[in-house]
Parts: structure tokens; C-alpha cells; sequence
């Protein structure tokens, strides 16, 4: 599809960010943005040139730079800090050295002079705590995906859906809905795949559209995703920690984009969306990427999507029974139940190295276990075994 005209600017930049990675395959990136090859070294040789200011549509200068002398250095840290209320001194040190800025002081400087210019609130200084997360090694390895607590516009409510990838931080979704059901999830995530390609796995947590907080079962969403050859896992009930990158991020999103914002509609929250999205992924730097930007380490997945899903195939040792309209299969006389969510579709049991004992796959997720010789199974609901971070 072509550049979108409410965030031009910002795809512009996020394209040419990525085509300067070692690992781009350009051919793919100009088709994953909709554009021509002609286009993409366009604006690569405009970028080239001029800059930032050469993807414009206009070619046009500063009207004024605050930043040409040290003597202006701390009106560059107070109009920066006021373009961005929520960055502390370490953010706004390392994000004007980006700019190019010289004789930045040191970030505990830079937060006296906030104080000075009661530019910090101590009540909310004292709220932010440094977390120890786990890191997956690279890119697309895992993304988490969840919905941001929903908030009201004019004349509805907005639900933000929000996809980070793990190890980058990189926020590849960030879309304002008018609810939180399956096909409008469906609909975004194509729009994502698409773009950036398909990841290894993704976590979520027990709730509708893609969990079930009674069974922890599949939907017709996680059962799409799988069909994709994603993996799909869920965090464990009342551990939000599990999804804690995507949770910080809604910390973010909440401070940066929502807070002391009134919205007209929901267009109006996408743009807000879109400018925010821009600066978190480009220009805000991250304390836990060391000070870089989640494009400094993110590059888009060789995965490409596929626009029609794959044909399901077992292995000549699987014994494969269809899923019939509860949810169920019947295997050597007894029945078990796997997911409604996989009614007609075939799945595989797979032998163990114990007698009796096989394991449930759909694809290439592993969704359960069962025995044969406990002699209690006749119809007997199988526990699911969630694949957990």
C-alpha cells in the first residue's frame, strides 16, 4: 500500500532507518512499505543529502536553532523536557546528543535544572523503579501483544492494541479500536505482518480474544496464529510481569500520549497514536538498550506472511484424527477434548517413550498430553500445557 498521508513523514523515516541495516533485503522492505524500489533509493538519497529535512515534501530550513551556542544549552534541555514532560535527564542528555547538540551536561545536571525550572513532579519521580527483565537474543524472537486499559473519547471508547518486540522494545502495533474482538485483531496484526514479517512467537495473556481465562483453551485467533507457524504462549494468571515490556510500555503510552489529552474521535487518537509511535520507536532513547532507540536494534523478520495459510501436515509416525464439533477426538476407543476453537481441523497424537502416553500437537504446537492406561479416562477433559516464557 502507498505511504499513509497522516504519518508520512514518520513512515519515511522508519523505512529509511531499517534499508540502513546490514541484514536489509531492500527488494523486500519496499514491498513491505508498499513503495518501488524507485521510490525507496529516493528517499535514501534524499536522506543521504539533507537529512531529516529531505524526506519532507517541502524542502525547507529551522526557522531558529536554540542550540548553536552553550549558553542556550539549558533552554535546549527545558524545550525538549516540555516537549516531552515524561523524559528524565538521562533521555533528554542522550536524545540531544543524537541531535548533535554540544557541551550536553551530565544527567544529574540536567534533572537539577528540571527541578530548578519545577519541570519535575517529586510525587512522580519516586514512582519510577528500575525492573530486571529477560532478554530474548534477537529480533522477532518472541513479540507480546496485548490491550491497553481503554479510554474515553467524545462519543465512545478508545481500546489501544499494542504488539513490542521483545528484544528490540520496537513497538511494530500500535492501534486505536472501538473494541477488543477477535476480527479486529485479525485485521490489524495482517497489516503488521505484512509490513514487518512473521515472529517465532507470541505471548498474550488469559483473556478473550486470544486465551481463555477458565481453560487457558485456544481461540479461533491463537489457532490462526499457529496456523501461521507462530508459536503462541500465555502469561501465567496474575503475573503481569510475564508481559512486562509490553506492560512498561503501556506505562509510556499512558504518560506520553494519553494523559492531559482530550480525544474528538477515534482518527484523532491514531494520529496522537501515530506521532507518539514515531517518537518512542526513532528519537526516544530506551535506558535498557543503553541509551539507543528500539530501531537502533530492531530489523524487520525473514518470515514473510503468507496470504493464503499453509496446509496442515503430520509426520508418517502421528496417528491424526479430526477434531469433531465439541471439541473432541476419539483415539483407541476413548475421547478427549482439545479445543472448539479447532473443530474440523486435524490434529496429531504423537507417541512418547512411555507405553500409553501421547502428545497432542496442532501444527507444530504441542497443546497437550494424555494417557491411555489411567483408567479413569472415558471422557475426560485434558489439561492443557501452556508453553510459558
Amino acid at each position: 500500500m502507498p505511504w499513509q498521508e497522516v504519518s508520512t513523514m514518520n513512515l519515511r523515516t522508519e523505512f529509511v532507518a531499517l534499508a540502513q541495516r546490514e541484514e536489509c533485503i531492500f527488494s523486500k522492505l519496499c514491498n513491505s512499505f508498499g513503495i518501488s524500489r524507485k521510490t525507496g533509493y529516493k528517499w535514501l538519497n534524499r536522506f543521504d543529502e539533507f537529512g531529516a529535512e529531505g524526506l519532507s515534501d517541502r524542502s525547507r530550513r529551522p526557522h531558529s536553532s536554540p542550540f548553536q551556542s552553550p549558553e542556550s544549552v539549558e533552554v535546549a534541555i527545558v524545550d525538549l523536557r516540555k516537549a516531552h514532560p515524561a523524559w528524565g535527564g538521562r533521555k533528554l542528555k542522550s536524545r540531544l546528543e543524537k541531535l548533535g547538540h554540544q557541551n550536553i551536561p551530565a544527567a544529574s545536571t540536567i534533572t537539577g535544572i528540571l527541578h530548578r525550572k519545577k519541570l519535575i513532579n517529586p510525587d512522580d519521580s519516586a514512582k519510577h523503579k528500575a525492573f530486571i527483565r529477560f532478554e530474548h537474543p534477537h529480533p522477532n524472537d518472541l513479540w507480546q501483544m496485548d490491550f491497553k486499559g481503554h479510554f474515553a473519547f467524545q462519543n465512545g471508547r478508545c481500546h489501544p492494541l499494542t504488539v513490542i518486540d521483545d528484544h528490540s522494545r520496537f513497538n511494530v502495533l500500535l492501534k486505536a479500536c472501538t473494541n477488543e474482538r477477535t476480527d479486529t485483531v485479525h485485521e490489524a496484526l495482517i497489516s503488521v505482518f505484512r509490513r514487518y514479517g512473521l515472529p517465532a512467537r507470541m505471548t498474550m495473556d488469559n483473556g478473550s480474544p486470544w486465551g481463555n481465562n477458565a481453560f487457558n483453551d485456544l481461540t479461533p485467533l491463537t489457532a490462526w496464529l499457529i496456523r501461521l507457524g507462530i508459536g503462541v504462549s500465555h502469561s501465567r494468571p496474575y503475573h503481569p510481569q510475564t508481559q512486562g515490556k509490553d506492560e512498561r510500555f503501556h506505562r509510556t503510552l499512558l504518560a506520553e500520549a494519553i494523559n492531559r489529552h482530550q480525544f474528538d474521535d477515534l482518527d484523532h487518537c491514531q494520529r496522537q497514536f501515530d506521532r507518539f509511535r514515531a517518537i518512542y520507536n526513532m528519537e526516544r532513547p530506551h535506558e535498557s538498550l543503553g541509551m539507543k532507540t528500539p530501531i537502533d536494534r530492531y530489523q524487520t523478520s525473514q518470515r514473510l506472511y503468507p496470504e493464503t495459510l499453509p496446509n496442515i501436515e503430520y509426520g508418517p509416525d502421528d496417528y491424526v484424527r479430526k477434531v469433531q464439533c465439541n471439541g473432541e477426538i476419539h483415539f483407541k476407543g476413548k475421547e478427549f477434548r482439545v479445543s472448539k476453537a479447532l473443530k474440523g481441523y486435524p490434529v496429531a497424537l504423537r507417541p512418547t517413550n512411555i507405553d500409553g502416553k501421547y502428545f497432542v500437537y496442532f501444527c507444530h504446537q504441542k497443546l497437550s498430553e494424555i494417557e491411555l492406561s489411567d483408567p479413569k479416562i472415558k471422557k475426560k477433559t485434558v489439561t492443557h500445557v501452556p508453553e510459558h516464557l
